[in-house]
């Protein structure tokens, strides 16, 4: 199953601007790979709270619409919060 999640390029980095987004309803992240440069993302909670609880999330290739382009990535790490269904932090990796 493919899976489009919106998203934006952070200007803002640090813990300080990425708890103002949280506090807003978004999602920090980041996506990394080999030879190419890591690109701060940021995006609603709502688009990714329900994507995430399929398996293929964590299996197969998602599509991430950035700034109109579409990248092709895979979850590579989440962090949630505790004991609240938070999400607070998604890094991905270029596919």
């Amino acid at each position: 199953m493919s899976y489009t999640i919106p998203a934006a390029i952070r200007t803002e980095i640090g813990k300080g601007s990425s708890r103002r987004l949280r506090r807003e309803g978004k999602v920090p992240g980041v996506i990394y790979g080999t030879g190419k440069e890591p690109v701060s993302i940021v995006f609603d909670h709502k688009d990714i709270i329900n994507v995430q609880t399929n398996d293929d999330f964590y299996s197969s290739v998602l599509t991430i619409v950035l700034d109109g382009k579409e990248v092709p990535v895979r979850a590579q790490a989440m962090q949630r919060h505790v004991y609240k269904p938070v999400i607070e932090h998604v890094d991905f990796v270029y596919a």
